[in-house]
């Protein structure tokens, strides 16, 4: 299918997860990850206010800019003071991201 994409997620244990995500269902990275059954917390539901879908970006894509709510949130969880992170919540699923490798950050384990 066209409009699938292939996402590398490395989980905290660091087991790699490779997962399918569609193009055409205006859906975010978070949202990719918790529809294939990863542990992601996402307490906020995608809002950029909370940061428990922190991410680490391991791969030289392209992504969108951060916005200024994901900037003050990832400031505020002093836990993500790391090079390549990001709110998943904040990444659409695009074609863009095909081949995406990210770690999955300290707050997004529902466990925790």
């Amino acid at each position: 299918m066209d409009d699938l994409i292939t996402i590398h997620v490395t989980d905290l244990k660091g087991q790699e997860h490779e997962i399918q995500a569609p193009t055409d269902m205006g859906l975010n990275l978070m949202e990719a990850m918790k529809a294939n059954e990863l542990p992601v917390k996402a307490t906020c539901g995608g809002m950029a206010m909370c940061a428990t879908c922190n991410c680490i970006v391991k791969s030289d894509h392209d992504l969108p800019e951060m916005s200024e709510n994901e900037e003050d949130m990832l400031d505020e969880a002093f836990v993500l003071d790391v090079e390549g992170s990001r709110l998943s919540c904040q990444i659409p699923v695009s074609k863009h991201i095909d081949g995406l490798r990210v770690q999955l950050g300290e707050l997004t384990d529902p466990e925790a």
